[in-house]
């Protein structure tokens, strides 16, 4: 089968690999679509360490066309997920307590262990979720990561119908994560961002307030406007994002994490504590909330935007998210040539 495999001078190859049989607990999908994610790209360039060897993806879809012993979650003909989290402990306080994504002996796709962007892939099928019927390949790819990574962060965010949250970073991320805040929990969004074109697209997607940060204050802007953002989601990858996003909410406010930037934030404790402003951090999703985020995009609430590309072009793919020209999301199709 091909695969896209890191090689040693951070680039990818499409090679031919040979799986192994199957073991107990597994099964093995045949793709169909793998989405390409910013996070491949830091593991292909080894900045998590070098992953030379590895498979990438972890926004996989696939049909299962095999079982191993002891496996009754998923038959053949099932569609099933490749997700960054790919497998716990299984015993542990936080496997066992609705944080299994903490679990410390984690297992993740297309980094500690092969991933999806290839012909085939072998999953822990307890591990995997079924696609609902009605939701496309492709669109269930990008919900696979980036739909369920936003779908978790406003969901902790204790956002309430009504009120006002501020989505920072309105790329792949940020565009669903504006329509779970709109179209599931019914919230007020406002969507800042640097780039014109996004705030185009994210009024066009129901943003109710949009403000470009690169010509305006926006945390003065949302606190006149709205008397301070409920909540914030911050995707962005600037140390500046995370900073207004803490002075834009009102006091009881809380503010998620989700980008990754190099920087450290530059925290206000006595606004912290005296305005009880609360900043936590949230890491992709559980395999509930994998469930969740595919249903409401099943029923049309969420409908990501994709673009369909053949595996030969995944290193051309990101050049383009190097150079920022990426809108939406990139999907790896194993059908196109």
């Amino acid at each position: 089968m091909k695969a896209a495999v890191v090689n040693k001078d951070h680039s990818v190859d499409v090679v031919e690999k040979q799986l192994r049989p199957l073991a107990h607990g597994e099964a093995l999908l045949k793709m169909v679509c793998c989405g390409v994610c910013h996070t491949d790209l830091h593991v292909k360039n080894g900045d998590f360490g070098d992953k030379t060897g590895v498979t990438l993806g972890h926004e996989g879809i696939g049909i299962v066309t095999a079982v191993g012993p002891g496996v009754s979650s998923l038959k053949p003909g099932d569609r099933a997920s490749v997700a960054w989290f790919y497998q716990g402990c299984g015993h542990c306080e936080y496997c066992t307590s609705g944080n299994e994504t903490l679990c410390r002996e984690v297992k993740n796709a297309g980094y500690s262990v092969d991933g999806g962007m290839a012909e085939e892939c072998i999953i822990v099928a307890d591990y995997a979720v079924k696609v609902p019927d009605g939701l496309d390949s492709a669109a269930a790819s990008s919900i696979t990561c980036a739909g369920v990574t936003t779908y978790k962060a406003v969901k902790i965010s204790a956002i309430a119908p009504g009120q006002w949250i501020a989505i920072y970073g309105l790329g792949g991320l940020g565009n669903l994560a504006l329509q779970y805040a709109k179209n599931v929990f019914n919230a007020k969004v406002i969507a800042v961002d640097v780039n014109d074109a996004q705030l185009r697209l994210a009024r066009e997607m129901g943003a109710d307030l949009v403000v470009n940060s690169a010509s305006e204050d926006a945390a003065q802007v949302i606190q006149a406007q709205t008397g301070g953002a409920h909540a914030a989601v911050v995707t962005a990858v600037a140390k500046v994002a995370f900073n207004s996003a803490v002075d834009a909410v009102r006091a009881g406010g809380r503010v998620v994490a989700v980008g990754l930037p190099p920087e450290a934030m530059s925290l206000d404790i006595p606004r912290l504590v005296l305005d009880g402003i609360q900043v936590v951090g949230s890491l992709v999703g559980t395999r509930q909330d994998l469930a969740e985020a595919f249903q409401f995009a099943a029923e049309g609430k969420v409908a990501p935007k994709v673009a369909r590309r053949p595996l030969e072009d995944i290193n051309a793919i990101f050049h383009e998210m190097e150079q920022g020209k990426i809108q939406g999301r990139m999907v790896i199709d194993f059908a196109r040539r």
